[in-house]
């Protein structure tokens, strides 16, 4: 079991984000919001079943907003009711505009172990375009900072397929990035999603041939340099994957506390539920009795695709056993499906992975499990 904490604010909301995520018109509630974090727990706890903690991690919005004592204080309520592993990853997402040295220093004291830096470009330009609140030489300082407090383990956010972006300004993107030899990258394209300024106001993104280019340079640049891409858009040197992505596309369980964050548990009857959180950061804060603000049972039949969602986005896929395990279903269920699949020569044999073929076809296959 992970745990996912959600926190809301941000200094200003980017063209591109349709994140649960809310620019600040003052102050931020820290106290009201530790309280609200901890009766939300309250009233999950029952959901827990006293399993251990293996992860957790605090996205938003902008997380590295909140204190040093904010999450001591934060961490030390959670120990109060659940049991954490000796060695439970603790991530934080942090913005470079955000940050200085003491700060840095502050997280790791209250028990952070792990940061993700929202760099997303090196290049000023795309920075820009991206409505950033950083530059480039900020992100390099976050970096820098960030090593100089102790944070050994730490990802690099970055994007690509950026407005008018070429494949040399990618690659030289990835190239910075490396330099500062970060055990773990997440490289995803620019997409324009619903309910956002980009998706209003379209920008004008590289067209197909370009992001194919942009990508296969890079994949060559990042697989030359030691890292290897565990999941779609997931890259990491040997023993660095992140252990929370890994339990989200396992179709692990995790806990989420926060606005707007979104859950997914086992009860103890075998039944998988998903469940989100009051989404509005003041209707959350003053919420009289439980946050969740719905939640719906996943139904057998839509587990087979469920799972697999997730499953195949591994490179590595997972165990054919796993399945079961997480689904409580056989796995004569899917087995024509698997089949079929391994004919067709998008699975692998012997475990629940696509091959080449299969990951460059991914929503193809996943639709034969509809």
């Amino acid at each position: 079991m992970s745990l996912y904490l959600h926190m809301p604010w941000c200094v200003k909301k980017c063209p591109y984000c349709d994140f649960n995520s809310h620019a600040l018109t003052g102050d931020i509630p820290e106290q009201s919001y530790l309280q609200a974090i901890l009766d939300d727990l309250q009233q999950d706890l029952a959901l827990v079943q006293g399993r251990e903690i293996q992860t957790i991690f605090i996205g938003g919005g902008t997380p590295s907003l909140m204190s040093p004592n904010f999450y001591h204080r934060l961490f030390e309520g959670l120990r109060a009711h659940l049991r954490l592993a000796d060695n439970a990853e603790i991530t934080l997402e942090a913005n470079p505009g955000t940050m200085e040295q003491g700060r840095f220093n502050g997280f790791r004291a209250a028990g952070i172990n792990r940061l993700s830096l929202g760099i997303q470009s090196f290049h000023p330009h795309q920075l820009q375009a991206l409505g950033r609140i950083h530059d480039d030489q900020a992100a390099h300082r976050a970096i820098e900072a960030a090593l100089k407090a102790g944070f050994d383990n730490f990802n690099l956010d970055l994007m690509h397929g950026l407005p008018d972006q070429t494949p040399e300004q990618a690659v030289a993107d990835l190239q910075a990035a490396i330099d500062w030899a970060p055990p773990h990258l997440s490289w995803y394209q620019l997409t324009l999603e619903p309910n956002t300024e980009f998706y209003s106001r379209p920008p004008d993104l590289p067209d197909d041939d370009r992001l194919w280019d942009i990508y296969c340079q890079g994949a060559e640049l990042l697989r030359s340099r030691g890292y290897g891409d565990y999941e779609v858009s997931a890259w990491s040197q040997p023993g660095s994957a992140s252990r929370h992505n890994l339990n989200y596309w396992a179709f692990g369980d995790y806990l989420a506390l926060g606005a707007g964050a979104h859950g997914k548990v086992t009860l103890a009857n075998g039944e998988i539920r998903r469940f989100w959180k009051t989404r509005q950061p003041e209707a959350y804060l003053n919420r009289i009795g439980s946050r969740t603000a719905g939640h719906q049972r996943v139904d057998e039949e839509e587990l087979p695709l469920e799972f697999m969602m997730n499953a195949l986005r591994l490179t590595e896929g997972v165990p054919e056993n796993l399945f079961t395990e997480r689904t409580g279903l056989p796995l004569s269920v899917v087995e024509v499906k698997l089949e079929a699949l391994r004919t067709d020569r998008l699975l692998e044999r012997g475990r629940i992975q696509a091959t080449e073929l299969g990951q460059r076809y991914l929503n193809s296959l996943l639709e034969r499990f509809l």
